[in-house]
């Protein structure tokens, strides 16, 4: 039987960080996953200088090969609004493929990759756990998403929960549907639904374009796809037929599960442990920071991975993003019927202050909180997650 020290499943952004942080440290990491890589993600796909500097990664390197696209603004409207470019003097986030990105990430991880490998069993085996019947881990540790089998195995429920749902397609772009596209590769375009429950984008990196729509707890995601793919062409943002159907995905975002992220030599990490930025529904960066405090949290452990020697974790969590218990104004939120919500929505949208200043420096950018460093992590001011509505990516 194969033996190591950790194993991680899921082997993206979340389970890649953990994996490269235990590594340094000396531990044996296998990282498990159930697609091969380079895989495809459905993933907007964008990140801030934070998570090149947490992660240590120089964005020249990175760039030789890979798209790493240069954003200096965005584009912020409701949906239906022409809206206006909110620029800055500097890079403030890079448009990625996420086929590049996780790939890199494993591959840079130093870490075992099972790849095409899904989890099967799991059993608890005294100083640790048997995985498939194959492999013995000290700790197990779930960054396997939404639906993550090792959250499945902690209680949660993916069905159940109240969770965004997206759909949205990432494809190249041949020479004529480029002439076609006004959207511009340092801009990318946010259009919010009236209701402030959701959002479309639409992102270019390069001769690529990642076209999709979100919502919190939706049931008729595909009729608002549908609708905003028709607004964008009647804006000449995207003005030809998008050349396949969206594909979908779920996820959890900060504070909207009560899913129990420490058991006994287990924890959760990104989307597995529900942790995307509740007002844009962001999830890279949550995801990789994440990863780095499970990794710090299992070297504290020395060996002893009880789960009240891991409970750390869970309250390192809340000191980075908030107590999700005191996140007041997104209950409030919940309550205010649609048509206030609708009343107020366009004038915010319309303003420049709000989307510069509320809209992409707080919820998107997080621009007041610093990365994570070597020398333990910054406290995440509890308000940046307090100001809801929800915000898919």
């Amino acid at each position: 039987m194969d033996r190591c020290d950790v194993l991680i499943v899921g082997a993206g952004p979340a389970g890649s960080a953990c994996a490269w942080q235990l590594q340094r440290s000396g531990l044996r990491v296998v990282l498990l996953d159930r697609e091969r890589f380079p895989r495809n993600k459905v993933c907007g796909g964008w990140i801030t200088p934070a998570v090149l500097e947490e992660l240590e990664i120089d964005p020249r390197e990175y760039a030789r090969g890979r798209v790493l696209q240069p954003i200096t603004g965005f584009r912020v409207a409701a949906i239906g609004s022409a809206g206006r470019d909110i620029t800055y003097q500097r890079v403030i986030s890079y448009g990625i493929r996420r086929c590049e990105f996780d790939d890199y990430l494993v591959r840079r991880s130093g870490a075992q990759l099972a790849d095409g490998v899904a989890l099967q069993s799991l059993e608890h085996a005294g100083d640790g756990w048997i995985v498939n019947g194959e492999i013995h881990a000290r700790v197990v540790i779930g960054a396997g998403g939404h639906f993550c089998p090792v959250a499945r195995h902690l209680g949660a429920n993916g069905r159940s929960e109240i969770a965004v749902v997206a759909q949205e397609l990432e494809f190249p772009m041949d020479a004529t549907q480029q002439a076609q596209c006004a959207v511009r590769g340092d801009v990318p375009e946010l259009y919010f639904c009236p209701d402030l429950r959701g959002y479309g984008w639409c992102f270019r990196k390069g001769n690529f374009l990642n076209v999709g729509l979100g919502r919190l707890g939706e049931h008729r995601l595909g009729a608002h796809v549908t609708e905003f793919v028709a607004f964008l062409r009647r804006a000449g943002r995207v003005q030809f037929d998008l050349p396949a159907r969206p594909a979908g995905h779920a996820y959890l975002l900060y504070g909207d599960g009560r899913r129990n992220l420490v058991g006994d030599a287990m924890l959760l990490a990104g989307d597995a442990a529900g942790l995307a930025y509740s007002q844009s529904g962001e999830g890279i960066r949550p995801a990789i920071e994440s990863g780095l405090l499970a990794a710090e949290t299992v070297i504290a452990a020395e060996g002893c991975y009880t789960r009240e020697r891991l409970a750390a974790y869970a309250s390192r969590l809340t000191a980075l993003f908030g107590d999700a218990q005191k996140n007041w104004a997104s209950a409030v939120g919940r309550y205010l019927s649609p048509a206030l919500i609708r009343s107020v929505a366009r004038p915010l949208l319309a303003s420049r202050w709000f989307a510069r200043r509320v809209i992409l420096d707080r919820w998107f950018l997080h621009a007041n909180v610093p990365p994570l460093s070597s020398n333990g992590h910054a406290p995440r001011a509890a308000n940046l997650l307090t100001e809801r509505p929800a915000l898919p990516n």
